[in-house]
């Protein structure tokens, strides 16, 4: 804790006065939320006027790979804003250029155009838009499991509940179960068989919904918000060759466990699989400014060497944001980001997040690789009964409030989904920091432990 001074406790009741007067929030019913006035952050840490600081375990919403207030991302946009502050995307620009080459550089072979977009949710709608020109096809498989953003086609995409008070919206997407060992809706008794049985539901799907109507298949290589779920192997090999065998386009939802977050540039390459399009954001420049982006593969760009692609946004592209992008390629570069990610993850946090499932009976599953990891809460580990239901609201989620209420008590701002604790710390935050939240989790799931059974 840092001293609390008056002048910062007015400032934080005139930022709470300004909010809740007039900020109307994503996702929430208005007058149920409080809003945490931030002051700053630095590094893996945030502050607040009234003198408390927090460990960010959610990365804020998993996009701050390089954490706070990165000297060398504000940097780099202070001398962009100084020497050329914005230009139309139809201009080249040496920033927008460079950072273009770099991500072609670590995407596969073959694949070396990137359309720019402002966040994750237009990267989908983009990225569906060609596979549909491309293939003449008009429907679209995603899973039940997931999330692709809140604009139309991308919500429908979505498989998670916050599609369902946005629907009717695009009608031709059809959804399917991916897999999920530990919940399996297949039966299966080990990963090799959940993947064996999920390519086969997913292949009648194919099938169900006619192989000659699908444009494509969008994935999250790693699902993300709706449980940090691990491809079983052969998994992600498997929608591969379905994609080849039926003529559909396979897409990669890199938005969140892209650039870093699980010790690759993009996730699937711990897979050994290329897709045909590979949708980014967040921690492509830590959402210092707004940029997303679609990597074509060459033979869907070349669809369009004559004939104009129908899309486009005014900021495609920033300066300021590529700019934040091209440095954090040279802070990846320079500071050994992915190996130090890679060495976090399997030295440090599964070693005490499996020893913490040894300990606490709430905790059913704990999966993850690199700096993204789920804990899996539970009142019955016999019958995986969850901690709190799906989607659970009000008095029903009250168990999770608890222990995200004892995390930020212990000085960490944790990541909850469901019945779930996500742990995703920015990539940059020392190993002290990262032991010491760990132990704060440690403590905050005795909150969980008194609901088990």
């Amino acid at each position: 804790m840092t001293s609390i001074l008056p002048s910062d406790l007015d400032t934080d009741q005139r930022v709470r006065a300004d909010d809740r007067g007039h900020v109307f929030h994503s996702w929430s019913a208005q007058a149920l939320i409080d809003p945490l006035p931030v002051a700053g952050g630095e590094g893996a840490t945030f502050w607040d006027y009234a003198g408390n600081s927090y460990l960010d375990f959610s990365s804020q919403l998993v996009n701050l790979n390089l954490g706070h207030q990165h000297p060398d991302l504000v940097r780099a946009i202070q001398e962009q804003a100084g020497r050329l502050a914005t230009i139309q995307p139809s201009m080249a620009n040496d920033v927008r250029g460079d950072l273009a080459r770099r991500i072609s550089e670590v995407a596969p072979d073959g694949m070396s155009k990137v359309f720019f977009t402002n966040g994750g949710a237009d990267a989908n709608e983009n990225a569906v838009r060609m596979a549909r020109l491309v293939t003449g096809r008009r429907k679209v498989l995603s899973a039940y499991r997931s999330y692709h953003g809140n604009t139309t086609t991308a919500i429908s995409l979505t498989g998670d509940p916050r599609r369902w008070a946005n629907e009717p919206g695009d009608g031709s997407v059809a959804h399917f179960f991916g897999p999920y060992p530990y919940r399996s809706a297949f039966h299966a008794s080990s990963d090799e068989e959940e993947a064996e049985r999920a390519l086969a539901h997913l292949e009648q799907t194919i099938i169900l919904e006619g192989a000659s109507t699908i444009a494509a298949i969008i994935l999250e290589t790693v699902v993300g918000t709706n449980g940090v779920l691990i491809p079983p192997p052969g998994y992600l090999a498997g929608v591969r060759e379905l994609c080849d065998r039926y003529g559909i386009i396979y897409i990669a939802d890199e938005v969140m466990v892209g650039f870093g977050r699980i010790g690759e540039w993009f996730a699937f390459q711990a897979y050994d699989v290329a897709p045909d399009l590979i949708t980014f954001a967040k921690g492509v420049n830590s959402g210092y400014v707004p940029l997303g982006g679609v990597v074509i593969s060459d033979r869907i760009a070349a669809h369009f060497d004559t004939v104009a692609f129908p899309g486009g946004l005014t900021y495609s592209g920033h300066p300021l944001a590529c700019a934040a992008g091209v440095a954090t390629f040279e802070v990846f570069e320079r500071d050994g980001i992915l190996e130090r990610v890679r060495d976090l993850g399997s030295r440090v946090v599964e070693p005490r997040l499996r020893e913490m499932a040894a300990r606490h009976p709430s905790v059913g599953d704990v999966r993850g690789r690199g700096l993204f990891w789920a804990i899996e809460l539970v009142r019955d580990r016999e019958t995986r009964e969850p901690l709190v239901p799906f989607n659970a609201g009000g008095k029903d989620a009250a168990p999770m409030g608890e222990v995200a209420a004892a995390c930020k008590s212990g000085g960490v701002w944790p990541f909850t989904h469901f019945n779930r604790l996500h742990v995703a710390p920015p990539l940059v935050i020392s190993e002290d920091d990262l032991t010491r939240g760990l132990d704060v989790i440690d403590r905050a799931l005795s909150a969980a432990d008194a609901y088990a059974h």
